[in-house]
């Protein structure tokens, strides 16, 4: 079971999405099977979580040929990294299923199956090329999703997200070939596997530069950073809420694990060398990120920029090259996925009911929704970082680990924080507390039904348990960190 139960996570959602595409259009059938199938993905997640063993070694190893004369496997592996980043995706996507559950088209649902076998199958591919393949079969869903069930510009969005995607996945692709070439050049066989590829030693400093940044850019567009960040704003504005959710909790998440995967082990040198630059980069846009979304008025573009703000403080923590900084950055994709993934269903609901996304049309919702406005609030305060919340756990890391890097940055890391507090109290008064003017009509607005409250219990529970008891999840990775950067400051030597 242990051999082909990666396997059957990876490709479970995609065979019974094909299915369902083909044998049936009857909605109510299509969602109940669609759910059923990510609940068992769950059960299997659960179950490796059981069976794993919390130590630096890669584990429920499958390595097939798959073109055997290029060297390229079917090489798939799970450590603490990609086992933490799972059992978030294992969790997530069925909650969502059911707070989406009055969708009423079956290719949405569909959709969603695709998405999860692409993210899943991205997440646990050691082969640079089988992840290549995941990485991009991961996107048509969601350009579909965008492109068939958004508003406003969606054709657009869909266009400049493909256009920003495309040129990134591109060029690391060159940088692949090459790297598949050098192996081969130096080595004699061809191979793809990332462990195979961090032992090439003939490739100068300067090409080695060039590789770094053609990696780097793909995913910090993924991410996305500081400055290639553009896309996000209109494609969180106008793409339906599953679609926001998958690409804020979800695919977002899955560019920060491939810093840690694939760039950091294969260019270890580049990555120490422009570590501060990196650091830099990831506090600017934390703050910059911040102050814009102080400035917004719709509510999805504010959740957008909070969103790249936080995402901006992950790829910080990551580039200390610290226990402190990585352990909070893998703590954050988490406890970001989860706080933020409710916020944009929340928001998606208000949307649905009221027609608005614009804080000040709204307000008065506390009072007519409690139960939404209470998770509402958890939500908030995880994000904000308050004490006894997943987030405050990742934040405090983080900043640790940006002090021990590098005292000033540290300090603008700690401010920074200050500023994520002030944007999400603010809207929190003004759209959910306040009530609303004299001169506005009364907002239609229902509060959460029975399956949307069942739909948010995994969130609100994760939420506290990883505020109180972090061990429980910082022990399955932290093995995994520690030997990870023992060996790449080795190599960086």
């Amino acid at each position: 079971m242990s051999q082909v139960i990666l396997s059957f996570i990876i490709f479970l959602p995609a065979v019974v999405a094909l299915g369902l595409m083909l044998t049936t259009k009857e909605i109510k059938t299509v969602r109940n099977i669609s759910f059923v199938t990510t609940t068992v993905v769950l059960a299997l997640v659960l179950k490796l979580f059981i069976d794993y063993e919390a130590n630096a070694s890669m584990q429920f190893v499958v390595n097939i040929p798959w073109i055997e004369s290029y060297g390229i496997n079917y090489y798939l592996g799970l450590d603490g990294f990609s086992l933490t980043i799972l059992m978030m995706i294992g969790i997530l996507i069925p909650s969502a299923y059911l707070f989406l559950w009055e969708k009423e088209n079956k290719a949405y649902f569909i959709n969603m199956l695709l998405v999860q076998s692409g993210v899943t199958g991205a997440l646990l591919s050691l082969d640079i090329i089988l992840f290549y393949f995941f990485w991009e079969l991961m996107l048509i869903p969601i350009f579909l999703m965008i492109g068939m069930y958004g508003s406003g510009e969606k054709v657009a969005t869909t266009i400049k997200v493909t256009i920003y995607t495309m040129a990134g996945s591109l060029l690391m692709l060159i940088a692949i070939f090459y790297l598949g070439n050098a192996h081969f050049l130096e080595f004699g066989t061809w191979s793809f596997a990332y462990n195979d590829l961090t032992k090439i030693t003939t490739i100068d400093a300067s090409t080695k530069t060039w590789l770094f940044l053609a990696f780097l850019l793909a995913f910090a567009i993924k991410i996305p950073l500081f400055p290639v960040h553009t896309w996000i704003m209109a494609t969180y504005k106008n793409a339906p809420t599953g679609a926001v959710f998958i690409l804020s909790s979800i695919m977002a998440k899955l560019g920060a694990y491939a810093l840690i995967r694939f760039l950091i082990p294969i260019f270890p040198e580049a990555t120490v060398e422009y570590s501060n630059y990196l650091v830099f980069i990831g506090i600017f846009g934390m703050i910059y990120f911040g102050v814009a979304a102080l400035t917004q008025n719709d509510i999805k573009r504010m959740f957008a920029y909070s969103s790249a703000s936080h995402l901006s403080f992950i790829a910080a923590g990551i580039f200390t090259l610290t226990s402190y900084g990585l352990n909070g950055a893998l703590y954050l994709i988490m406890a970001h996925a989860i706080a933020t993934g409710a916020l944009f269903l929340m928001v998606g609901n208000i949307y649905d009911q009221t027609g608005t996304k614009k804080i000040n049309e709204l307000g008065g919702i506390a009072k007519k929704a409690p139960i939404l406005t209470f998770i509402f609030a958890i939500m908030l305060f995880s994000n904000v970082g308050l004490p006894g919340t997943s987030g405050f756990v990742s934040e405090f890391l983080i900043i640790f680990g940006v002090f021990e890097f590098n005292l000033y940055l540290g300090i603008f890391a700690a401010l920074s924080v200050i500023i994520g507090a002030s944007y999400m109290l603010w809207m929190f008064q003004r759209a959910i507390l306040q009530d609303r003017k004299e001169n506005q009509e009364e907002l239609v607005i229902k509060d959460l039904k029975v399956k949307e409250i069942i739909a948010f219990i995994p969130f609100v529970v994760l939420i506290f348990v990883m505020g109180f008891y972090p061990d429980i999840f910082t022990k399955i990775y932290e093995p995994t960190v520690i030997e990870y950067l023992n060996n790449i400051i080795g190599v960086a030597k």
